[in-house]
């Protein structure tokens, strides 16, 4: 459960990049010059072994703090997300539950984190340039050419390089993270109510069909997707249906 807790808090932590649609990839790129200015600006934000100075510093103090401040949250709140009955519950937290079953939990999760970091970190350096290539298209789509020759010049200059280098780790940074702490117990409280919003806002939509409804085509058509016979995908279907499976 922990590992699990660190993986989805570490994806939500972790700044992603979105692809940009094709025509504007297409535009920027048609301009060499204005990428070939882009790229330099790159160089200052975002220069080579950026993943790795995140995950194995910033990133690890990071997700200490916000496992901490999750682990003291009350179990109600937590067991409220699924709709159970809080009411009789009392105000233990979770890490006072977990000290009772992993006495150990504190080194489990420090070790747990710390391993992800490190996997994550060789992962997101191995793709770091085509990382960099796709915020050098963003930052040419974005800014012309005067204003990434105005970028440049200010990188260039001794406070420009200062701000450039921490750029991007200063939202990181435990100045900010620590203000970010309280966002997860008053999410975890508002779970219950995100969750009875969603299904009102759902309500009128068809509920999610089973295999038995599907027709036999749809059938065929799914076991192809998954790549095994249509026999496989019924044997395996009719596991799943029975009793005790």
């Amino acid at each position: 459960m922990l590992a699990s807790a660190c993986a989805a808090l570490l994806c939500a932590a972790v700044p992603a990049f979105a692809a940009e649609p094709a025509p504007a990839v297409a535009a920027a790129s048609a301009d060499p010059a204005r990428l070939a200015a882009a790229r330099q600006t790159v160089d200052y934000i975002f220069p080579l072994g950026t993943y790795a100075r995140l995950m194995n510093g910033t990133m690890d103090k990071m997700m200490d703090s916000i496992m901490d401040s999750t682990m003291q949250m009350p179990v109600k709140d937590l067991t409220g997300i699924s709709g159970v009955d809080t009411d009789k519950l009392g105000s233990a937290s979770l890490a006072e539950i977990m000290a009772i079953y992993d006495p150990a939990y504190k080194e489990r999760m420090r070790v747990s984190t710390r391993t992800m970091m490190a996997e994550m970190s060789m992962l997101m350096t191995e793709f770091e340039p085509e990382i960099r290539d796709g915020l050098a298209t963003a930052y040419a789509i974005r800014f012309d050419a005067g204003q990434l020759r105005d970028l440049n010049t200010f990188f260039a200059t001794p406070t420009g390089k200062a701000y450039a280098a921490e750029s991007y780790m200063i939202m990181m940074s435990p100045e900010v993270m620590s203000k970010m702490q309280a966002f997860m117990p008053k999410f975890m409280q508002m779970m219950p109510t995100i969750v009875e919003k969603t299904k009102a806002a759902t309500a009128q939509m068809p509920p999610p069909r089973h295999y038995g409804d599907l027709s036999d085509a749809e059938k065929g058509k799914l076991a192809k997707v998954l790549g095994i016979s249509r026999k496989e995908l019924d044997k395996s279907e009719a596991a799943k249906a029975a009793p005790g499976e």
